[in-house]
């Protein structure tokens, strides 16, 4: 979709790793550039099932950063997700606690502050609604594991698809989608937006 010397936005298609590894998204932006020893290093991931926009660092110097960037707040990401049901609002912050259990490897929203639970913020406005459905747009103020998925699903809106956190079945994809980027190239400081609508396939025909 994207690239320069210093880094390179792609779709990440789902059921694969954002992390570099055989076949992760590293290896197919290698592939992509027809160097299969290029430097490409993950810099923010995507959960597995999770498909849409990623940027990758080609130097060391962007993955520093980049990365920056993320742990300072001025790295932006939203989504795009179609949830079962209704929220209460069309607008809002979802703040929850959440602790992962790694075992499981699963996230859960909990009442009270303890050992590994951390503070997860997310903002979402809901664009359209059928019946049963609705397609909402959300901005990460966290980037905690699974924390779309796990905030979402504790309020009985759990994601068409997400088959860990949603105990309906529904024939498709996880409909959570990496829809925009916004941060600071790591050179020239120039600020660099991406957004892409997800694929036309169910759930997003229904909107």
């Amino acid at each position: 979709m994207y690239v320069d010397e210093s880094l390179v936005v792609c779709v990440k298609p789902a059921r694969v790793l954002s992390t570099d590894e055989p076949g992760g998204v590293p290896d197919l932006v290698r592939e992509a550039l027809g160097d299969p020893a290029a430097s490409v290093r993950t810099v923010h991931r995507l959960d597995r099932v999770v498909s849409g926009l990623m940027v990758l660092a080609r130097t060391p110097e962007a993955a520093s950063e980049l990365s920056r960037q993320i742990r300072e707040g001025g790295f932006e990401k939203e989504y795009l997700g179609v949830v079962h049901g209704h929220p209460a609002q069309t607008q809002g912050t979802f703040r929850d606690l959440l602790l992962r259990n790694k075992p499981e490897r699963k996230t859960y929203v909990v009442d009270t502050p303890g050992k590994g639970v951390q503070e997860a913020i997310l903002d979402y406005w809901v664009m359209e609604r059928t019946d049963a459905l609705s397609k909402v747009r959300i901005r990460l103020q966290t980037g905690r594991t699974h924390q779309i998925r796990a905030q979402f699903s504790s309020r009985q809106l759990p994601l068409a698809g997400d088959r860990k956190y949603s105990l309906l079945e529904d024939d498709c994809e996880i409909a959570l989608w990496s829809y925009r980027l916004g941060f600071d190239h790591p050179d020239t400081g120039k600020r660099m937006e991406f957004s892409m609508e997800p694929p036309k396939i169910y759930p997003w025909t229904e909107f």
